[in-house]
């Protein structure tokens, strides 16, 4: 008798090549890809993440990394000042960067760009997260930013990319990576705010043009983080409180796969290692504490 299954299995086959944890890695796009990065630190992975702040869409994505092979300096022109933040940023930003000053904002931004330009020149991995597929494009320049820093939404038009749009944008951002592996995920986190049904047109806007790109190049992947959370984790056990994003628990095993699906069994078995010993460093006993309370 066949044994009672309590899950849909998401068949994941590993990359024909894997990597051996020795290669530079580069991380770029939404929370998830951050998830996903903090760990391969923690793993002992060389992985530069997400030097603009967490992105979500994949103009403002592709643009991001269109800068970083140019390393061309932000400037005064890039500068907002957002009045609800009180605070100077660019449209380029995660609000994580604001400052006070705007020559604060221009020094933070340039040496994280200065940095990461360097580090993606030297990457040979790539994971680009895509959140959705909706933008904010700002009517009076007529682009689309990466974040509205509390701007009024009076000064923003909502749109959504369409499929061949994304595939466009991001087939350019992959021939500018020449000589790197790119393996995309689309963030397993629903965008309640664009509505369940505009969630699921985003999404489904994001795997199609992923897809595309996949038919495209032979040096670009995807790894099923959306349908492992979809599928093999579909219950709300596996979501943190506000019930769209994972929990630390559904992220990491969405993780641990991930390791078996890019890195060889030995790299894996070095990476669980380096974690545990990460983990043991941040541990503090609990007598420690409690002699230090009595100090």
């Amino acid at each position: 008798m066949d044994p009672l299954k309590l899950i849909t299995e998401v068949d994941i086959a590993p990359l024909s090549r894997r990597f051996n944890g020795a290669e530079p890695c580069f991380a770029i796009g939404s929370c998830f890809a951050a998830e996903i990065g903090e760990r391969l630190v923690q793993s002992g992975i060389n992985i530069s993440l997400n030097p603009f702040g967490t992105l979500y869409n994949p103009a403002s994505i592709a643009a991001a990394v269109q800068r970083l092979v140019s390393a061309e300096p932000f400037t005064e022109a890039d500068v907002i000042f957002s009045e609800p933040l009180g605070r100077y940023n660019s449209f380029w930003h995660h609000t994580s960067f604001s400052n006070p000053t705007a020559e604060g904002f221009l020094t933070g931004a340039n040496k994280a760009l200065a940095t990461a330009s360097e580090a993606f020149a030297k990457a040979e991995v790539c994971l680009v997260t895509l959140g959705t597929a909706w933008v904010f494009r700002h009517i009076g320049s007529d682009r689309i930013v990466a974040n509205c820093n509390k701007v009024p939404a009076k000064e923003f038009r909502r749109e959504r990319l369409s499929v061949e749009e994304s595939v466009r944008l991001l087939a350019e951002m992959v021939s500018a990576g020449k000589g790197k592996e790119w393996i995309f995920t689309v963030s397993p986190i629903r965008h309640l705010a664009d509505g369940a049904y505009g969630n699921s047109l985003s999404k489904a806007t994001l795997l199609l043009a992923t897809e595309q790109l996949v038919k495209t190049f032979d040096n670009v992947h995807y790894f099923p983080a959306f349908e492992i959370m979809m599928d093999e984790l579909r219950d709300y056990r596996f979501y943190a409180d506000n019930m769209t994003h994972p929990s630390s628990q559904a992220a990491e095993l969405i993780f641990m796969k991930f390791l078996d699906y890019a890195f060889t069994p030995q790299a894996v078995e070095a990476a669980r290692k380096a974690r545990k010993e990460y983990r043991r460093s941040r541990h503090r006993p609990l007598w420690e504490s409690s002699l230090e309370n009595k100090a």
